[in-house]
């Protein structure tokens, strides 16, 4: 059973997850979330001090970040993306965004197979707004075809080293299960999805309409960016939201 915790102060409530980022946020009462994008992606650094001058612009606190959507420029070894998620967590740490000892922050990080950043870097972010409208938002962290909180990723890959058609599709198949528990942990469906995310370089045509579209799971389409996941040993990630305000920050 996944532990939902709420932060009423800042308006979100989140799925407990791993160190480096929470299962998805979604907003309560008397909140919504927003989206940004930033028109290029920006290296940690610049692009947390973006967020920062972002948030205090529409002044809100810097608690109200409350997802993040990464760009690496290769899937990292079990080791290498341990010491990234450090390095990573230790800013939100350094912006007390840490809750009850637990990291809130939903996340996606991914790798582009062209076009990578020279560095991690900073795609998109979410954060929080007060709104009197009767709407719901969330956003669901990316998960891989491999459950998390393990000793290790290599052991616990769904078809580990098999990019065949049959173990894509299971993969694939593990993976909306997973979307679909996060979401229905914060009391979301796919009815509520507004945009669907996937993330592989492999083909998924084959079973496309079968356990996506008939699912129920692209109510606003399918967006497929041609990417890999950020550890070495997955080939297929998704993640979901929805969300009723996106922006595009144009950045220099």
């Amino acid at each position: 059973m996944s532990e939902v915790i709420s932060q009423k102060s800042v308006g979100y409530k989140y799925i407990k997850g791993v160190f480096q980022y929470s299962g998805g946020v979604a907003a309560l009462p008397g909140f919504e979330i927003e989206r940004v994008r930033f028109k290029k992606p920006l290296v940690l650094k610049d692009g947390f001090a973006a967020i920062k001058a972002h948030l205090k612009s529409i002044d809100r606190p810097l608690n109200a970040f409350c997802a993040c959507e990464l760009r690496s420029p290769d899937a990292f070894t079990e080791e290498g993306f341990e010491k990234f998620n450090n390095e990573y967590v230790g800013t939100l740490e350094s912006w007390g965004i840490l809750h009850e000892g637990n990291n809130p922050i939903a996340r996606s990080n991914v790798c582009p197979e062209s076009n990578k950043p020279e560095e991690p870097s900073i795609y998109a972010f979410c954060y929080t707004v007060l709104s009197s409208k009767p709407r719901r938002s969330c956003v669901i962290s990316g998960s891989a075809e491999v459950p998390e909180g393990k000793n290790n990723y290599r052991d616990h890959v769904i078809c580990f080293g098999d990019q065949s058609p049959e173990a894509l599709q299971e993969k694939g198949r593990w993976v909306l299960s997973e979307m679909e528990r996060r979401l229905g942990a914060l009391g979301f469906s796919w009815v509520d999805v507004t945009s669907t995310h996937l993330y592989t370089v492999f083909d998924i045509h084959h079973f496309l309409n079968e356990e996506i579209e008939l699912r129920g799971a692209m109510p606003g389409g399918l967006t497929w960016h041609y990417a890999r996941p950020p550890i070495d040993v997955a080939n297929y990630e998704m993640d979901v939201r929805s969300i009723w305000n996106e922006h595009i920050l144009p950045v220099d």
